[in-house]
């Protein structure tokens, strides 16, 4: 990892890093979360009973749509052109709760790491939203870069990813 923090200028003032000439190169980034909750709100979830309705379905659409507009969310960072967004909510009856996948994939100049991770935290985010009338106290955790690949730091992955 390199020491130099490639979003100051010279003053140390913010700016977005000139990717110009960098190539273009196949990028993707998986990311994930979960949304822990009691026994019966995840029965309750699983069984399609909540009241906003389907929360697997809402929180993928969710956040795919987040994904798509992290450059206007993050400061910093690059539109890009993604070729694919998928999110994927995973119940696991084992926390209990929800497990998170978002995988994003572009080709370009930059990585996607932010958007799989925007579109994994705003997923967790709409579970709470969908439930949180049934459990206030439920824990979203967990959200991290689970690996990554293509760009000139080469791959990266976690030995134990989900």
């Amino acid at each position: 990892m390199s020491d130099n923090l490639t979003h100051l200028d010279e003053a140390g003032r913010a700016r977005m890093v000139d990717v110009g000439e960098k190539p273009a190169t196949k990028r993707r980034a998986v990311a994930c979360g979960r949304v822990r909750m009691s026994a019966a709100t995840f029965t309750r979830a699983s069984a399609g009973d909540a009241p906003k309705g389907d929360v697997r379905a809402v929180a993928e659409i969710a956040g795919v749509m987040a994904g798509k507009r992290t450059a206007e969310l993050i400061p910093m960072c690059h539109p890009l052109a993604l070729t694919r967004l998928v999110v994927e909510v995973r119940p696991d009856p084992d926390l209990p709760g929800f497990r998170v996948l978002a995988t994003g994939e572009t080709v370009g100049q930059t990585g996607v790491e932010m958007e799989a991770l925007t579109a994994a935290s705003i997923a967790c985010l709409t579970i709470y939203d969908m439930l949180k009338a049934i459990e206030p106290a439920m824990i979203v955790e967990d959200i991290r870069l689970v690996s990554k690949s293509g760009g000139a730091r080469g791959p990266y992955g976690e030995a134990n990813a989900p």
